[in-house]
């Protein structure tokens, strides 16, 4: 059995057909640098899914805080009112206000 020269040579030979092509080599180094070594890599681009997925339920979260938020505010405005009568004995113009107090 001879020993060949050069080892690249024995490295080739034993590849199978479709990776001797060189084309088909070169795309497969430009889909490996892509996919593991470029800057926008598979595992960046997952993390910034996972962020983006993140940020998405805070949105919808704070909106409902939002919501639930402004619906007190608008029970806020009728108790206001109704407190500041009962307490300040305050009134509109053109209102009379009659005071009935609870005998014990």
């Amino acid at each position: 059995m001879a020993v060949p020269s050069n080892p690249w040579s024995a490295f080739w030979q034993r590849l199978p057909a479709p990776l001797r092509n060189r084309y088909y080599l070169a795309l497969l180094i430009f889909f490996f640098i892509l996919i593991f070594l470029d800057k926008n890599n598979l595992w960046t681009q997952w993390r910034l899914w996972r962020a983006k997925t993140r940020l998405q339920q805070d949105r919808e979260l704070y909106r409902q805080k939002i919501e639930e938020a402004k619906e007190q505010a608008d029970a806020f405005e009728l108790t206001k009112e109704r407190y500041a009568r009962e307490r300040y004995y305050m009134r509109r113009a053109g209102e009379d206000v009659y005071i009935i107090q609870e005998s014990k």
